[in-house]
This record gives C-alpha cells, sequence and structure tokens, in this order.
C-alpha cells in the first residue's frame, strides 16, 4: 500500500507543480510524523487542496484515470473476485474485469509488492482507478460488510477447503527452503495472515502471538494489556502461517533452531503500521510474537496522556530544562517509552538537536537521529552515549539505564550542557534515587542532575458505551485505604460489557502518574543517603500525590474501575 515514500513523492509532486508551498508542506511532514495520519488525509484536512485536484494528481502520478464511484454500476459477481479481508485491508472496490484481469478503486498509492501479491492471489492482472475516499468506504461496507461479516472462523474453514484443493503445502521437519517457501506463498495462507494482521490492528491490538503446542496452533491478541485468544486454526497450518509471517519481515525461513528478529511494514486500511517481529524455537514449532506499532492509534502527544493538570504543567516546565535528567519509572508495558516519546515530540524543533538510544527503535520520528543499540557487535547504551557527546545534541534519550557505566555517561552528559531522558524498571518514583545509588552512582551528583521522576503506570479505561456506576461496599474502600466518610456518595463505575468493548467492559488505557519534583528538601534527602520510604514521605508533604491516589482520581471520575488501581497499584 501507501508507504512513507509514496506519499512523499505526492507532496513532492504538489509542491514542484506549486499547489502547495514549501511552509506547508513542512507543516504537513510535522503533522505526518506527529500523528502517523496519511498525508494525503492531512492535505485535506488543512484545505492545502481540494479532493478532485488532490485525486487528478495522484491518478496523474500513478498513470491511471479518475471514476467517479458515486455514478459506476458494479456487477454483484465482479465483487466476488477479490476476498472480503483483502478488499479491506487495501481499501479496494473491484469495479470491472475481463477474463485476464481485475480493475479496481482505491484511493491510495499502490506499491510494486502489493501489485504481485494481489496478481497471485487473484489469479489475475489487476489495474486501477482512483476514487474518492469517502465513496470507497461506503461501497467496501455495501458490497463486503462490516469487520465481523468475515470472521477468522469462517475464513479457517475457507482456507481449510482451500489447501484441500491446494494439495500438501508442507508439513514434517525435513523441509527443503523451497518447500517452506512454497507453503508461506500459497494463496490461501496469504490471505489468512492478512486477515489476522487486519483483524489486529482494528481490534487495537498491541501484540499479536502465534503459538504451536503439541496438539493445538494458538493465535491471541493483546488489547488494552490483557489477552484474548482467536478461534484456533488447525495445528498443519502453523508451520505455514509462520514461515509467511518469516518471510513478510526478512526473516532467514530455513532456520528454525534459533531466536529471530524482523519487521514488517504495511499499509492496513489506509494506516501506516508496523510490526516488529520476535521468533523464538520452542519444543513444537517456533513461537512468533508481533509487536504492533501504529502510531496512529498511539497518543504521542502530551494532552492526550491523561495526566492531571499540575502534573502535566510541571512536566511540561522540566522538558524544556536546558540541562538535566528526567527519568521515568516502571515495569514493562507501563507506557514509559510513550512518555517520552510525547515529551521528545514537544521539543522536537528545528532548533534542537535530538538524539536517542532505544532498544529497539519503536517509532520512526522525522527530525530526530535514532540508534539500534545491540549488544551483540558491542554498541550499547553507554557506547552510543559517548559518541553522542561528540554530535553536539541539545536533547538525548536513553532508553534505559541498567548499569553503572551508562548511569555516569547520563549525569556527564547533563553536567555538560545537556537534558537526557531515560527510564528505570522500580515500582515507583522514589525507587529511582534508590536504584542509581546501588548501581555504584555518588549521591550528590544524583542530586545536581536528576530534575524530576515520573512513575507511570497503564490502566484500562471502562468503555463510555456501557458504562454503570454502583455504590461501593466497606471491603472495596477499605481496600483502596479509603473510608466511608471520605467518599461520602461518590459512585465507583464499572463497564457492562457490549459489542462497542467485545463484552470485556474496558475500551482503551489510560496512564496514571506519580510526579516526583526533585527539589532542595528532596536533594538534602539524597545527599544525605536516606532511605526511599524517608524520602517518598517527605515528596507527599511537598504535595506528590502517589500511583494510587492518582487512580483513586481516575474512579471517582469514572475512567476506570476498582479492579484496575489494585492491581497495578
Amino acid at each position: 500500500m501507501a508507504d512513507l515514500t509514496q506519499s512523499d513523492i505526492l507532496l513532492d509532486h504538489l509542491l514542484d507543480n506549486g499547489y502547495v508551498k514549501h511552509e506547508q508542506a513542512e507543516d504537513v511532514l510535522d503533522e505526518h510524523s506527529r500523528t502517523g495520519r496519511s498525508i494525503r488525509n492531512i492535505l485535506l484536512d488543512m484545505e492545502l487542496v481540494d479532493e478532485d485536484t488532490l485525486m487528478e494528481q495522484q491518478a496523474l502520478l500513478m498513470g491511471v484515470r479518475v471514476l467517479d464511484l458515486s455514478r459506476h454500476h458494479i456487477d454483484v459477481e465482479i465483487v466476488k473476485q477479490i476476498p472480503s479481508s483483502m478488499a479491506r485491508m487495501y481499501n479496494l472496490v473491484p469495479v470491472d474485469s475481463d477474463p485476464i484481469s481485475l480493475e479496481m478503486a482505491t484511493c491510495e498509492f499502490i506499491t510494486p509488492e502489493i501489485v504481485d501479491e494481489l496478481r497471485f492471489v487473484l489469479g489475475k492482472d489487476v489495474t486501477f482507478v482512483i476514487s474518492k475516499e469517502r465513496d470507497i468506504k461506503e461501497h467496501l461496507l455495501k458490497y463486503f460488510g462490516d469487520d465481523a461479516t468475515d470472521s477468522v472462523g469462517n475464513m479457517i474453514t475457507e482456507l481449510e477447503s482451500e489447501l484441500e484443493d491446494a494439495g500438501d503445502i508442507g508439513e514434517g521437519t525435513n523441509l527443503t527452503e523451497e518447500d517452506l517457501a512454497s507453503s508461506a506463498n500459497a494463496a490461501p495462507v496469504i490471505r489468512f495472515v492478512n486477515l489476522v494482521l487486519y483483524q489486529a490492528v482494528q481490534d487495537r491490538a498491541s501484540d499479536i502471538h502465534f503459538e504451536p503446542f503439541e496438539h493445538e496452533f494458538k493465535i491471541r491478541y493483546r488489547v488494552d494489556g490483557a489477552l484474548y485468544e482467536m478461534a484456533p486454526p488447525p495445528k498443519h497450518l502453523a508451520l505455514p502461517v509462520i514461515s509467511r509471517i518469516k518471510v513478510m519481515s526478512g526473516l532467514d525461513i530455513s532456520e528454525r533452531r534459533l531466536p529471530q528478529d524482523g519487521r514488517i511494514q504495511l499499509n492496513i486500511a489506509g494506516r501506516p503500521v508496523d510490526f516488529r517481529v520476535s521468533s523464538l524455537p520452542t519444543q513444537f514449532g517456533e513461537s512468533v510474537v508481533l509487536r504492533v506499532l501504529d502510531q496512529s492509534a498511539v497518543g504521542l502527544e502530551l494532552e492526550r496522556l491523561g495526566m492531571p493538570d499540575d502534573v502535566y504543567e510541571n512536566f511540561t516546565q522540566d522538558i524544556n530544562m536546558p540541562n538535566g535528567i528526567i527519568l521515568v519509572t516502571g515495569p514493562t508495558g507501563s507506557g514509559k517509552t510513550t512518555t517520552l516519546y510525547a515529551a521528545l515530540g514537544r521539543r522536537n524543533e528545528v532548533g534542537v538537536k535530538i538524539l536517542t538510544a532505544e532498544e529497539p527503535v519503536e517509532y520512526d520520528i522525522d527530525g530526530i537521529v535514532q540508534v539500534n543499540a545491540n549488544h551483540r557487535i558491542g554498541l550499547t547504551f553507554a557506547s552510543i552515549l559517548r559518541a553522542y557527546l561528540r554530535q553536539d545534541p541539545d536533547v538525548i534519550l536513553v532508553g534505559e539505564i541498567r548499569d553503572i557505566e551508562t548511569a555516569q555517561i547520563s549525569v556527564q552528559a547533563s553536567l555538560t550542557g545537556h537534558l537526557v531522558f531515560s527510564t528505570l524498571h522500580t515500582n515507583d518514583s522514589a525507587g529511582a534515587v534508590t536504584r542509581l545509588i546501588d548501581m555504584g552512582v555518588e549521591p550528590f551528583l544524583i542530586a545536581s542532575t536528576i530534575q524530576s521522576v515520573m512513575g507511570t503506570r497503564l490502566v484500562r479505561t471502562i468503555c463510555n458505551e456501557c458504562r454503570t456506576s454502583f455504590q461501593p461496599d466497606d471491603l472495596q474502600i477499605t481496600g483502596l485505604g479509603l473510608s466511608r466518610e471520605i467518599i461520602g456518595d461518590s459512585p465507583f463505575y464499572y463497564g457492562s460489557g457490549c459489542p462497542n468493548c467485545n463484552d470485556t467492559g474496558y475500551h482503551g488505557r489510560r496512564g496514571i502518574y506519580e510526579y516526583l519534583k526533585v527539589s532542595d528538601p528532596i536533594r538534602t534527602l539524597i545527599a544525605e543517603r536516606r532511605p526511599t520510604v524517608v524520602m517518598r514521605d517527605r515528596a507527599r508533604e511537598l504535595g506528590m500525590r502517589t500511583l494510587r491516589e492518582d487512580g483513586i482520581r481516575c474512579i471517582l471520575d469514572g475512567l476506570t474501575t476498582f479492579e484496575e488501581i489494585i492491581k497495578y497499584t
């Protein structure tokens, strides 16, 4: 589908032909890098060009014609020539056909790779016309229904039938690389994997797990932090499905004894999505996990993170400081990276040089120099940091401070006029200081460099469509460390379950925060090597709210449930 390069071609074409100005093009690229939205939609939303002009120029670049879908009659037999999952995934509507080719309407750029895949799966040549996005979506709904109509269960039934017709696509342990490639490139396998990826993005999944066991093959999605299992495909499909994913991510399909890492870049329903792929050899085959990096589904703006007003104001001041260290703490999956990316986005300006060292880089951000750490070749956080100090940066992000060497160089960088962002795996914000001291950093250096520490957790938010209030019992109130006198008649809330949230009662996640400002009283305690509990109590006296207290605020505001706050704080 339309990738970033293709979008850049369109923008450059409009710029060269006077449809947009240089300043406007820069604004479009800034918005694209910040939100992940397509350049085409940004151009229309900013009203820099009208849709008719945009379609004409896009058609000119692609060498195709413009078609008004609203005035075009489509034969139902033509619609049947493309699987509904593929039509929805790539925003395609069949409009005409002959024995050897199928013409389809799209509002996107189509890459050569997608053309090849369509030709293979459809068994025909493919051509395209450009139509309005609104008409494309209306026709997709009209002819292919909503997402639920092509369920994974139905797809598995069709897949088994097609595989029987196609013959043996490969099982066993002694398969050659050609056998594996053949099974991975079977048309029904391509369709099935595309549907799984499409469904994951539509369901807002953060991870997709492909897990072969002795007697079954499981596929699970992680949505809002919880795992859900989809209808399991037959066990014998594990090898071709996993081989297909390895082909898409550029991994060695013949190597099934060692872990491998790769990446898939796709456009799904008009949105650029990256999948970070990790394979792991197990007793019954390779287990593969895909991390879904859909930038348009992630709030990479500080305003969207759900910080309390006072925390937002203080944190905003911190990230605009000329030097110092800002730490974000919490366990894996607690929102640390999202918080740091949002902070970097706020500082990402022409006059600010930003460098990041990550393992791995999760989101590509225009205007920021990002480096993947690779410990196998000695490219550690510490070695990258040393090089960064010779690159004239203003702001540096270190993925994680995990050893004394990285900690010392971070301190050195902050003392020489740089602002350093990083993370630590600690349970609360005050614990970050103790962790650095345990690593071997001198307390006086910590006291003079750290500006603030933000503790984060991600909790599921109650679905707005089925949110229901109730009066908490005494056990729930005391479980939060509160009393009936403090709560009064304030209700708690839960989600009763509805189609909007797949009957889970939850839809989306938000952060809860514990902000520790390293003020002079806190610096004194750090220099005196006082215990974490003393530091935490003093910070609370100075106005810090704990994660539990911020969670209680979210409960009383009807944003999340008692169970979520008890689970994560």
